[in-house]
């Protein structure tokens, strides 16, 4: 009896299913740690310790060095303050004008409004390359439609180098990703039975007033998605950031240019005698620092993203 139920059928596909379980995730979380591991293990070597044939994760000369001239290289307080005023306040405009036009989607229906929508299905799918020479060319002389040179006397404006590109992509649900925060609003509004917005008008309130204070107070779990969302990709983000700012001190343009920096400053002035591999250390231990305000944040945040996840529609 014991030995037929050990060999039934459905106990077999139990236990697969649970070794192909267990499988998947010591995987996915192989994949998602080990460089993060190894990071951290280069951060904290010698640089002894990058020639020695018996130092493969631990090291025999544990230091600090690495992190030191890291922050100082970088101008590590500096470039974290404005990353994070970066960050937040593209953010909080993004998730603004995305969620009016999330609601606008779902709710206010009028012509063409499928086909706009398709648009922003698009710019979820279209990489953003393709659309990146109008928009440099188009923020190095911008005149908002010939609106600016009347009273610059034919001149426009030079946007490049200044935070005006974040800001003015964000509040015109135009930023980093705004066509997937704009679905997910979307998808959620749809979701909210039309009684609540009838009962709304019926006591007078108009639309505006109706979103402000029916609609958003329930969006708060898509609120909290986009916020998340928006701040952890714009905080990553290399792309514009180091198209748009050059001078700036934010962490892709400090990161990007950390090792050539070091190496002026290792070697006197003249790059080409520094140490690759120590500067390629260095520069993990830079990585390990832009993204440590990340890992605090969620270790904070993570029980409110999965609730907001699975309440904002995202998968449905």
């Amino acid at each position: 009896m014991i030995f037929s139920r050990f060999i039934s059928l459905d106990n077999w596909k139990k236990w697969l299913w649970v070794i192909v379980r267990f499988t998947l995730i010591i995987g996915l979380s192989f994949v998602i740690l080990f460089p993060i591991l190894q990071k951290i293990s280069t951060a904290i070597k010698h640089q002894n310790d990058l020639y020695s044939p018996i130092v493969v994760w631990i090291p025999q000369n544990f230091t600090l060095d690495n992190f030191i001239n890291a922050i100082q290289i970088m101008d590590y307080w500096e470039t974290l303050l404005n990353t994070f005023a970066l960050s937040a306040t593209t953010t909080i405009l993004t998730a603004i004008s995305c969620a009016f036009a999330g609601y606008g989607f779902a709710r206010l229906k009028f012509k063409g409004s499928n086909l706009l929508f398709a648009g922003v299905i698009l710019t979820i799918l279209v990489p953003p390359t393709t659309i990146l020479i109008p928009i440099y060319l188009n923020l190095k002389d911008f005149n908002l439609m010939g609106i600016i040179p009347l009273f610059t006397g034919g001149k426009s404006i030079n946007l490049l180098n200044t935070y005006w590109p974040f800001i003015l992509t964000s509040v015109t649900a135009n930023s980093l990703k705004a066509g997937l925060y704009i679905f997910i609003f979307r998808q959620f509004f749809r979701g909210v039975p039309k009684e609540v917005e009838e009962a709304a008008y019926i006591d007078g309130a108009g639309v505006g007033k109706t979103f402000i204070r029916i609609m958003l107070p329930n969006a708060v779990p898509a609120i909290v998605t986009t916020l998340l969302f928006s701040f952890v990709w714009q905080w990553n983000d290399s792309f514009f950031t180091t198209t748009y700012l050059t001078s700036s001190k934010v962490m892709s343009t400090q990161l990007s240019s950390l090792p050539y920096n070091l190496a002026i400053e290792l070697s006197g002035g003249d790059a080409s005698k520094a140490d690759p591999f120590y500067l390629s250390m260095v520069q993990d231990t830079g990585i390990l620092l832009a993204i440590l305000p990340l890992i605090i944040i969620y270790l904070f945040v993570q029980r409110y993203f999965v609730e907001s996840i699975e309440r904002t529609g995202i998968v449905g």
